[in-house]
């Protein structure tokens, strides 16, 4: 079992960054895949970004392609999520998702991640 803490949203103009961090505890986060997703209002939660185990492998949302890095520091049971050029419609509460029976960056529906965090708001002005 994998579980969350995510860190490093706020408040940002259209145009800037931010780097989201995700703790993850559990005894194994070296062998599990990792993912952000987000939840604007009114919307359901949607995918963003995944890792796998390594971190030699990761898979984006077509929204965020080419903006968002994702990246994991085993050593430290820490997944980052970079945002550039952030849009207003990036805003949304981002969570981090584990789950030990996921080891490959393939898995996008939320409904197939067991372990979430508890999530943290980013919010981007126009």
């Amino acid at each position: 079992q994998v579980q969350p803490v995510e860190s490093g949203g706020g408040l940002v103009q259209a145009g800037g960054s931010l780097r989201l961090t995700c703790e993850a505890s559990g005894r194994s986060f070296s062998s599990y895949a990792m993912g952000w997703f987000r939840q604007a209002p009114g919307k359901e939660r949607e995918f963003t970004a995944v890792i796998n185990w390594s971190g030699d492998n990761t898979y984006y949302a077509d929204s965020v392609k080419g903006r968002f890095t994702i990246s994991r520091d085993n050593a430290k049971n820490t997944v980052y999520l970079q945002m550039n050029n952030l849009k207003p419609e990036d805003t949304a509460v981002y969570y981090c998702a584990g789950d030990g029976a996921i080891i490959e960056a393939t898995m996008t529906a939320p409904d197939e991640w067991e372990d979430w965090g508890q999530g943290t708001q980013v919010t981007v002005s126009s």
